[in-house]
């Protein structure tokens, strides 16, 4: 769809990757690169782009293998990088004389400042100026609950409960580990961007719109994937096994809320995400039993897993194949069918 926000995930999505491979030996080349991008990410759509700021920033100064002053030198030479990616075009058009240039649209004063602070800034958020009020119009009431609602739901939340959990899991999981592990930074990285984000997109005051979700979609997919990978790798304890099998039964049963918001599209997807949930989670539980073993106790749990992701996944593909296959007009895309919002 032509609007700027696939291009505001691909370039935030590229900027996590350098960010990870800054994290590998505190390379200043890929931290310069991380700010590029997300300063790219800004003339892609202002605002938004810094949402995942905080995160990178915590990331780095915890994990990064290397002094703390130098951290912090690599940090501010990020800031830089971000600054001027997006700066060189915010100051042409600053500078640029207001009367042989285009109106600058949302803004009252025609100014670029003015549309980046307050129509696309506060405005959002606070419901306030030039971009205030609205919110509620087109996303639900503000509150924590937001992301869940009839409007919000179908778009992005498919995965947020269980990239919730897995998040405040690991966190505690690593809570004693040497300060550059891996596994914790990417817990932060992601699981701040998911946060941040989500808390901007539910509790802000001015207009946000439904597509603004698919900003979420890479944080909850990496948090889901690191959960799953870790899950895996201790697939022999039991404690891991029965996480996993909860984690699947409740993305499973969530799915199955949203797609009760559609009853008449595609009903056969319901009754085979519950047979999937239940054979995943009983072979799960059951891999490591005598009988078992001797059928061949990494069949059964390859097999659990295999029908655990068909009952994780296959609501959003198939939401995501309808989008796909859908032509949209207008202003505002949504994905899935349209009796499911």
């Amino acid at each position: 769809f032509n609007n700027p926000d696939a291009l505001l995930v691909l370039l935030l999505t590229a900027a996590a990757y350098c960010l990870t491979l800054a994290l590998e030996r505190a390379s200043t080349r890929w931290l310069l690169a991380m700010g590029a991008a997300v300063g790219f990410g800004f003339l892609a759509k202002m605002g938004e782009a810094l949402l995942v700021v905080p995160a990178f920033a915590c990331a780095y100064l915890l994990a990064a293998p290397a002094p703390r002053l130098r951290r912090v030198l690599q940090l501010l030479g990020a800031g830089a990088a971000m600054v001027v990616s997006a700066g060189w075009w915010v100051m042409i058009v600053a500078l640029w004389p207001a009367g042989s240039q285009p109106m600058i649209d949302g803004s009252a004063t025609n100014s670029i400042l003015n549309l980046i602070l307050e129509y696309n800034g506060l405005g959002r958020i606070v419901g306030s100026g030039a971009g205030g009020g609205g919110g509620g119009n087109f996303s639900g009431s503000t509150g924590m609950l937001r992301l869940f609602n009839s409007l919000m739901g179908g778009q992005a939340s498919w995965l947020l409960p269980a990239s919730l959990i897995i998040l405040v899991g690991g966190l505690l999981v690593t809570l004693k580990a040497p300060r550059t592990d891996r596994t914790r930074a990417a817990l932060v990285v992601w699981g701040g961007w998911l946060v941040v984000a989500g808390a901007v997109f539910s509790l802000s005051q001015g207009v946000i719109h439904t597509y603004y979700t698919v900003a979420l979609a890479p944080p909850a997919a990496a948090l889901v994937g690191i959960g799953a990978a870790r899950l895996w790798e201790q697939r022999h304890v039991l404690w891991a096994r029965c996480a996993a099998g909860a984690l699947i039964a409740l993305t499973a049963a969530w799915a199955i809320a949203l797609l009760d918001r559609a009853p008449a599209w595609e009903p056969w997807l319901r009754p085979v995400i519950t047979t999937a949930a239940a054979l995943a989670v009983v072979g799960l539980l059951l891999a490591s039993s005598q009988r078992v073993r001797g059928l061949g106790q990494r069949a059964v749990a390859t097999t659990a897993l295999t029908a655990g992701a068909v009952a994780c996944l296959a609501g959003p593909l198939a939401f995501t194949v309808q989008t796909v296959a859908t032509a949209h007009t207008g202003s505002v895309p949504s994905a899935g069918p349209s009796s499911s919002i």
